[in-house]
């Protein structure tokens, strides 16, 4: 019998969900693409990039939506996007310690895909208005957030137990620092400077020479801080948290049948 996703993904929003997927990827990796203007010094794509990106997330949203997100989703993707908002709020990323992402790692596991990549846009959303989180990196949070959520809902699904709580865990150290090295693609022209350094962005430079002096700027920024304690904090909370958290959760997806029923223990007969 096949079980309803809690967020179904059809033919189409698949494709919808790739091509924005795409479309955010270039955005983020705008300092490696981009030509100079007239002047030699002109870097105008990011701006344009800042107003496409929610129009890519709520095209995405909306697809998904009309798939068929029902109540009974929408109940617990409200529960999940409240929680995970404040979990965001209590760690506010000092030290690289961040609650948003093992839950949002969890959820995807159990609930799906499409439900990671909305929980995943809703609870950076929700936070940045808990905490005047409001900017322009928002919009790169929610699609990395939403990616990751997604990325939880692809992994292997006949992994179990300890097996599969390594593998979140696993995933847990990847995102902490793929997020880190995304987010700081998407602002080191502005933090560093244009052409200012020997770790500046400079337009027009070859790739491997732009991207050589952002992996560098990266790891003295963030890789060795703020990534690694993410990273530590993911998995501590995955290992610690995991097992219990998926339990309930499966449960609450099985009420809602979006996982079949457990199957019974076999019953023990007694030796004569």
């Amino acid at each position: 019998m096949s079980v309803p996703a809690a967020v179904p993904v059809t033919r189409r929003s698949a494709l919808v969900l790739t091509l924005a997927s795409v479309a955010g990827l270039m955005m983020f990796l705008w300092p490696l693409l981009v030509q100079p203007g007239s002047d030699g010094q002109r870097v105008d794509q990011p701006f344009i990039l800042m107003v496409l990106l929610p129009v890519v997330a709520l095209v995405v949203l909306a697809e998904l939506s009309e798939g068929g997100m029902d109540s009974k989703a929408l109940a617990i993707l409200g529960v999940l996007t409240a929680i995970n908002a404040a979990l965001r709020g209590l760690g506010a990323g000092t030290a690289g310690i961040e609650l948003v992402f093992f839950l949002l790692i969890l959820a995807g596991r159990v609930f799906g895909p499409g439900f990671g990549y909305v929980l995943g846009c809703t609870t950076m959303f929700a936070s940045a208005l808990l905490t005047s989180g409001v900017g322009p990196w928002l919009p790169f949070q929610m699609l990395c957030s939403a990616w990751i959520g997604m990325g939880a809902g692809l992994l292997p699904r006949r992994a179990s137990g300890r097996a599969e709580i390594a593998m979140l865990a696993v995933y847990g150290v990847f995102c902490a620092y793929l997020f880190g090295m995304l987010m700081n693609l998407s602002s080191w022209p502005f933090l560093i400077g244009v052409d200012s350094g020997t770790l500046s962005f400079v337009p027009g430079d070859p790739v491997l020479e732009n991207l050589q002096r952002f992996l560098v700027y990266t790891l003295l920024t963030s890789t060795a801080g703020w990534d690694t304690g993410r990273a530590i904090t993911n998995t501590l909370l995955i290992v610690i948290l995991g097992p219990a958290i998926l339990t309930t959760l499966r449960r609450a997806a099985r009420r809602a049948r979006y996982l079949p029923p457990a199957e019974p223990a076999p019953e023990r007969r007694p030796h004569s």
